[in-house]
């Protein structure tokens, strides 16, 4: 049986690079062409080509975004895309277009093609239809239970992939049109405002009917409960949404599940090994989650009206730039607020978190402090643990 693929987001050159170092199989990534979430930072050509020799080092894919639902002038200049693409590395393609499958494929390009959740693939035969196009792999709509998924494995040859954690869409699969009516932002083109997580007022015709403002906004998908499952019943790929998330959010949820994956396949206690994940994804989260479809069709406790269902989690409070081996002085960039009180730990790539207390605590002016609450202020603590540039501090017992 072949290894289930974690495939994590990156939306630049940098959480490229965390997503691979804390274990992703894949990464994908979106060009500057050709690709929703816009507001992404997205990759140049030459940032595509140094991203894939980097994960190619580290045995990981790239996996890269040409997702939008194109019109006809969205044509121009595709050809030359592709083959660029194909000069990269990539070693796949997302797409929602089975034009842009299909000329992928004339062309001769060596990656493979990857059907798109925006084509919100839920049976048998649309798996056996892309498939017979040339589709290497599919990615299903995020609308199945865990029987659904199992039947579909089992009855079907091609790849699957999923979903197992981040955003989900209050329509079917991301096909909204309520960013592009609302404001003129088109969510299949690539400018989704998220107007589902305003907030608004309901009205029958002039009169007010609910006081407070109301959200048709989901909760986000965290689906490590049903990891074990997904696992044995043959499914290809676990994908974590996230383009636009930060680096810390990237190690966080990658190395949670990377451990849970690993541990599952060395056979130790499923249990433990669940629990442990959910405290460790439980440092990333800024807004409540549950198992989306895969236990059954949600109800109202699974959407988020006019809360976010969390407060917003402050426990990410720093990353190392520089540690000093001889003054035992480590170098932080503060992200968010701790004291010479609070108990911290870090970690890094492949290493357990190790905790600590701040001591010797001094500002960017080499002041004594015992306090930091600046964003982005470069100040240095003592410690004897010693501290990797890239490393990642947090408060402990945060969530």
């Amino acid at each position: 049986m072949n290894k289930i693929e974690l495939l994590a987001p990156a939306g630049d050159l940098d959480r490229l690079k965390i997503a691979v170092q804390y274990g992703a199989d894949a990464v994908f990534i979106g060009g500057k062409q050709f690709s929703l979430r816009s507001r992404a930072s997205n990759f140049d050509l030459d940032a595509i080509k140094e991203g894939v020799d980097f994960a190619h080092q580290y045995g990981s894919r790239v996996h890269v975004t040409v997702n939008m639902i194109p019109h006809d002038d969205d044509f121009e200049a595709l050809d030359e895309y592709l083959l660029a693409l194909d000069k990269c590395g990539v070693d796949a393609i997302i797409v929602a277009s089975c034009a842009y499958l299909t000329r992928a494929k004339a062309l001769g390009c060596q990656f493979e093609v990857h059907i798109s959740t925006q084509q919100s693939i839920t049976n048998t035969s649309a798996i056996k239809f892309y498939e017979q196009l040339g589709a290497d792999r599919v990615v299903l709509a995020r609308e199945h239970t865990m029987s659904e998924l199992k039947q579909l494995v089992d009855n079907t040859n091609c790849p699957i992939e999923v979903f197992t954690h981040g955003g989900m869409c209050v329509n079917y699969s991301g096909r909204c049109t309520l960013s592009n009516y609302m404001t003129g932002r088109d969510a299949n083109r690539g400018g989704c405002a998220q107007s589902c997580r305003w907030k608004y007022k309901i009205y029958d015709d002039n009169d007010e009917i609910i006081t407070e403002h109301f959200s048709m906004s989901s909760k986000d998908l965290n689906a490590i409960g049903q990891l074990k499952e997904m696992m044995d019943m043959g499914i290809t790929s676990l994908k974590i949404e996230g383009r636009m998330k930060t680096e810390y959010y990237i190690a966080t949820i990658v190395r949670a599940y990377r451990k849970a994956i690993d541990d599952l396949y060395a056979q130790k206690n499923d249990k433990e090994v669940i629990e442990a994940a959910m405290l460790e994804l439980l440092n990333a989260e800024n807004r409540a989650t549950n198992s989306g479809f895969y236990e059954g069709f949600p109800k109202a406790d699974g959407h988020l009206y006019g809360i976010n269902g969390r407060d917003v989690n402050q426990g990410f409070v720093g990353k190392v730039v520089k540690y000093d081996n001889q003054s035992k002085r480590a170098y932080i960039e503060i992200r968010n607020q701790f004291t010479n009180e609070d108990l911290l730990e870090f970690f890094g790539p492949k290493r357990e978190a190790i905790q600590f207390k701040a001591q010797e605590m001094l500002n960017s002016q080499q002041e004594e402090t015992t306090r930091f609450y600046k964003p982005m202020e470069i100040v240095s603590i003592v410690s004897e643990q010693e501290m990797k540039p890239g490393d990642f501090i947090r408060k402990v017992n945060n969530v």
